[in-house]
């Protein structure tokens, strides 16, 4: 195993979403600050007034040929494109990549629920001969970070989590750790999901579609993460770097504070806080934090279980040269996150 190392880069992205594909559409939307999010059709919702953040933009067959996006669902479409997109941008070149210490780390909620779906229906409305093979690969919340490493001659560590409404931040954490062990150099790491008419339908009859299936949002949102001596070695661009990552699994009620003073960082430079998941989040984390800027993408492009990916890279294209943020996120249960991450170069 190689020499530990805690000096972390961000030297790409990449963003799909209802603001567009691409980061230009995702920086545009933080910076007007309008919701992008799009009423869910009565029909669907059983209501009125329910709003949905679909990435209507993004077209498979517009990265690849229709027949091959066929064979995928649409979340791991969403993370093969947003794969290749964050190497371009980190200038990765597959073609002389190290393969083997490039891995991928992804959070994913609902991602084959769609799938899953059309394979079951297959066999309760004809039986076993109604199964088809095609789908089921893609029934699976790690199918979308399987096909990106294989479409994308990824061939280092692979691993999902499926962590609530801090599946991102829990890929992060780990992708940290395997650059930090040696595990890799390079290791694209975020989230994924999508948001599908049979989820918002299940939301409905569970009485959950205000509380918890509200504003949901689906997209990809992913960040080259690379250890600091391989990106300077091949003179990249470092986009940010990344500090200190604490986490809590459960707070009890009334415990808040206590939560605060473990998580947060004792200094007070930070400029900006990017928050992603649930109102639990602001209980523990902004009410510490009343003067720093903050930055809330669930309200512009909605949010998910694999959300925070797009939150983190919202706030790398927000942070000045050198300048101190702060990626809070919770589930209502825990865990707790507060990422550190800081504008550009650290040199």
């Amino acid at each position: 195993m190689k020499t530990m190392s805690t000096d972390i880069v961000i030297t790409g992205m990449a963003a799909i979403s209802a603001a567009g594909v691409g980061l230009d559409p995702l920086r545009k939307a933080v910076q007007e600050g309008k919701s992008l999010l799009k009423p869910i059709p009565p029909e669907i919702a059983g209501t009125d007034g329910c709003l949905w953040g679909k990435a209507d933009a993004f077209k498979g067959g517009d990265f690849m040929p229709p027949l091959k996006a066929r064979k995928f669902d649409r979340c791991s479409l969403f993370a093969v494109v947003a794969a290749g997109m964050a190497l371009k941008d980190a200038g990765i070149d597959r073609a002389s990549m190290d393969a083997e210490r490039t891995g991928i780390v992804l959070g994913c909620g609902f991602g084959g629920i769609a799938n899953s779906e059309a394979f079951l229906r297959g066999y309760f409305t004809s039986g076993a001969e109604g199964l088809s093979p095609v789908l089921f690969p893609n029934t699976v919340p790690n199918a979308p970070a399987s096909n990106a490493s294989i479409e994308n001659g990824l061939k280092g560590p692979n691993v999902t989590f499926v962590q609530r409404f801090c599946s991102a931040e829990s890929a992060v954490m780990m992708a940290c750790r395997f650059l930090q062990e040696g595990r890799a150099d390079v290791v694209l790491a975020g989230g994924v999901d999508e948001v599908t008419e049979t989820m918002i339908k299940g939301f409905r009859e569970v009485g959950q579609l205000k509380s918890h299936g509200a504003g949901f949002g689906e997209g990809a949102g992913i960040l080259v993460l690379e250890r600091g001596d391989h990106a300077r070695s091949r003179k990249a661009m470092i986009k940010g770097t990344v500090g200190g990552i604490r986490t809590i699994g459960r707070l009890l009620p009334g415990r808040e504070t206590e939560g605060a003073e473990v998580l947060l960082p004792k200094d007070s430079d930070t400029t900006l806080v990017s928050l992603s998941g649930t109102a639990a989040a602001e209980d523990v984390f902004l009410a510490h934090l009343p003067t720093v800027r903050r930055i809330e993408t669930g309200p512009l492009i909605g949010r998910s279980l694999g959300m925070g990916g797009l939150a983190m890279a919202a706030l790398v294209l927000s942070l000045e040269e050198r300048a101190a943020g702060l990626h809070v996120a919770a589930s209502p249960e825990g865990p707790y996150y507060a990422i550190r991450i800081r504008g550009g170069s650290p040199d």
